[in-house]
């Protein structure tokens, strides 16, 4: 009569206690990854949350930045923020050239993953080489800058 005892030659279980012991060890290995796997694909939204914000010049590239202005002379350039926070927000952006608001645009509210990009100008009011021009991104509710973006301006 042929005896067949559960265990002997199947993945290594019959032999000393190490293989045994790293058998088990593997299989629950595996088991682990494969729930960690399922994990991650079930549960949705659960990547890095942040907000995308951007300059381009007039082109529509990072470049052609407008570096020379006559007092008063407005300049332009494409300003852009993509919703990567995983839920509905609503942003501002505040232009200040040397800490003065030059100008604003507001409630912009965006969807998870939706994208905003508008012409913003910006003009300074006095002489001067290096004048720091930055665009301020605050979120809804937040008094704190979110993000900020510079540029530098020689005024003639």
């Amino acid at each position: 009569m042929l005896k067949i005892r559960i265990g002997d030659g199947f993945l290594g279980w019959g032999g000393s206690i190490w293989n045994k012991v790293l058998s088990a060890s593997l299989v629950l290995l595996i088991l682990g990854a494969l729930a960690m796997l399922a994990y991650t694909l079930v549960r949705p939204g659960s990547g890095e949350r942040f907000t995308e914000f951007y300059l381009l010049g007039l082109s529509g590239k990072a470049s052609d930045y407008p570096a020379l202005l006559k007092v008063g002379e407005e300049a332009k350039v494409i300003v852009g923020i993509i919703n990567r926070e995983q839920e509905t927000a609503t942003y501002r952006v505040e232009v200040k050239i040397d800490g003065v608001i030059s100008s604003q645009v507001g409630a912009v509210t965006l969807e998870p993953d939706e994208k905003w990009e508008e012409e913003v100008g910006f003009a300074p009011n006095r002489l001067g080489d290096k004048q720091k021009v930055e665009f301020l991104l605050y979120k809804q509710g937040q008094s704190e800058i979110y993000r900020q973006l510079l540029l530098w301006l020689d005024v003639r």
